[in-house]
């Protein structure tokens, strides 16, 4: 598993981290999944910054910075602090990880499925939020966003040298795209890939479905 943000400007090679059993433990917070992936987006940052871009309190982000230093996941950057003003930045820009890195770790493996689950819940809010206010946008750009699914069988080794492609492809277009082009904006893409579990219902009862705006209803 990856996370592979956008990164402003020049872009180097990502310096990447497969994070270890303390580190997935400090990072399982929502906190500081915001904090990482904030500075990631945007750059190095103080707490100030922090705290008002996530809406919660320059005390509180100044402590979740401090845990996430301990274990190297973020850092002071010294080129940009100013007396007391300190500036944080990301320690890495690419996090890896496996599921089973942690199943020797009871504590770690709770704490990597609660990050896999807290992805799968901003996924839903980023694209609820998304929908909401997609009649922004020009036609160019709501053809371009989207989604989709594919179904196939395939044994476990095919499917991770799948998902290995993709973000290959993923990092070449992100390491040749220009942020400075004309009408480029700032997008995030998710991979995932589940099972097809026998148990899984494709769809709703009819009864239960949600109605299509030009439905009639009783």
């Amino acid at each position: 598993m990856e996370n592979l943000p956008e990164n402003e400007g020049a872009r180097p090679a990502p310096r990447t981290v497969r994070l270890d059993h303390r580190q997935v433990r400090v990072l399982a917070h929502p906190l500081r999944m915001r904090l990482v992936g904030a500075l990631r987006v945007k750059g190095p940052a103080t707490a100030t910054d922090l705290a008002e871009t996530l809406g919660t309190n320059t005390g509180a982000t100044s402590y979740h910075l401090r845990q996430l230093a301990e274990v190297g996941l973020v850092v002071e950057d010294p080129d940009l602090g100013t007396g007391r003003q300190r500036y944080w930045r990301a320690a890495h820009q690419v996090t890896q990880w496996e599921p089973s890195d942690y199943d020797d770790d009871p504590d770690a493996r709770a704490a990597i499925e609660w990050i896999e689950g807290d992805q799968v819940r901003y996924l839903t809010q980023h694209a609820e939020q998304w929908f909401a206010r997609r009649h922004e946008w020009s036609p160019a750009w709501r053809d371009a966003f989207g989604m989709g699914d594919v179904f196939m069988t395939v044994p476990p080794e095919r499917l991770q040298a799948l998902k290995d492609e993709l973000w290959a492809v993923f990092e070449r277009h992100r390491a040749e795209a220009d942020p400075a082009a004309p009408g480029a904006e700032q997008v995030q893409i998710y991979l995932a890939a589940y099972p097809m579990l026998a148990e899984l219902r494709l769809a709703a009862p009819i009864s239960d479905a949600t109605p299509l705006p030009d439905e009639d209803t009783p």
